[in-house]
Formats: structure tokens, C-alpha cells, sequence
């Protein structure tokens, strides 16, 4: 079975210079779209091995609201990866993958742009677009792979069955 890389981009937060970048909060509808997201994951039936979140503030809270559609044993995986609070790349997510020997060879990694659209397209070969509270998941064989999954947040709405205000 191929190994996925699945990347879900914090939700809405707040501006730029509202307080210190690390500490920057979500927005109430950043909150619902991180719960939505997570409703999202749980109805496609994904099951992971590690949960990879930025010790930023936004990327934290995104990571935790996902995670609460989610089962205890899902949940027990979150875990703070400082890699992903800045400069992180398609070398860092191999490194985080290769790591897992578990059943789905599947990691979730929460974190922020322009990193995560940088990941996906250098190990798809291609340029991807992750809007903030979007997901996108890379088939992963070796080192190469593919896009498998590209998301807004508007998609994750729709198949958790919820609407999002503004959208």
C-alpha cells in the first residue's frame, strides 16, 4: 500500500500584526472550519498513524478542533512537530513519514503556507493551491507521488454535511 501525506492548512485566523505571529488565534469561523475539516476527515474514513500539528497558536487549535470528531485513539496521536512552524518542505515530510511503521501508513500534518502548498507540489511535481482550512492529500511512492485529494474548505462543508457561513 502507498503511504499518504495528508495536509490540512490552519483555519481563518487572525490578521497579521493583531499580536505576535506565533500566538495569532483563529477567527470564530477559522473554529468552524477546523471542525468541519475534521468532520470531513472522519466521514472519508481516515484513520492515521501520526498527527503532526505547528506549535503556532492557529495551527494548535486547528489541529484539536479537527481532532474532536474524531475517535480517543485518533486523538491520542496529536502531537506538537516543530518543523512545521516554519520552513518546512518536502524533505521534513518524508522524514516525518518515514518514521511510521503503523497500519495505514498515513501522518496528517497541520501547518502553513506557503509550506504546505510548497510540500504538496514538490512531491507531486506540481503546483497546489491550500487555502486556509483546506485539505490536500499526496499517494506517495518513494520518494515521488501525486495529488490525490485538493480541498477547500467549501468540499470539506459538503461532505461533512454542514454549511460554512460565508461560503
Amino acid at each position: 500500500m502507498a503511504r499518504q501525506l495528508w495536509l490540512l492548512r490552519h483555519a481563518e485566523a487572525e490578521p497579521h500584526g493583531t499580536r505576535p505571529d506565533a500566538q495569532r488565534l483563529l477567527t470564530a469561523r477559522g473554529e468552524r472550519q477546523a471542525r468541519v475539516a475534521g468532520i470531513a476527515i472522519a466521514r472519508l474514513g481516515a484513520t492515521f498513524d501520526e498527527v503532526l500539528y505547528s506549535p503556532k497558536e492557529r495551527a494548535a487549535r486547528t489541529a484539536t478542533l479537527a481532532a474532536e470528531a474524531w475517535s480517543a485513539e485518533q486523538r491520542a496521536l496529536l502531537r506538537e512537530h516543530a518543523a512545521l512552524a516554519g520552513g518546512f518542505d518536502a524533505a521534513g515530510a518524508l522524514e516525518a513519514l518515514a518514521g511510521i511503521s503503523g497500519r495505514h501508513e498515513r501522518v496528517l500534518l497541520v501547518g502553513h503556507e506557503p509550506d504546505l502548498s510548497q510540500t504538496a507540489g514538490e512531491l507531486s511535481g506540481g503546483r497546489v493551491d491550500l487555502k486556509k482550512g483546506g485539505l490536500a492529500v499526496v499517494r506517495l511512492e518513494s520518494t515521488r507521488g501525486e495529488l490525490a485529494v485538493l480541498m477547500r474548505p467549501r468540499e470539506l462543508a459538503l461532505i461533512a454535511g454542514l454549511p460554512l457561513d460565508g461560503d
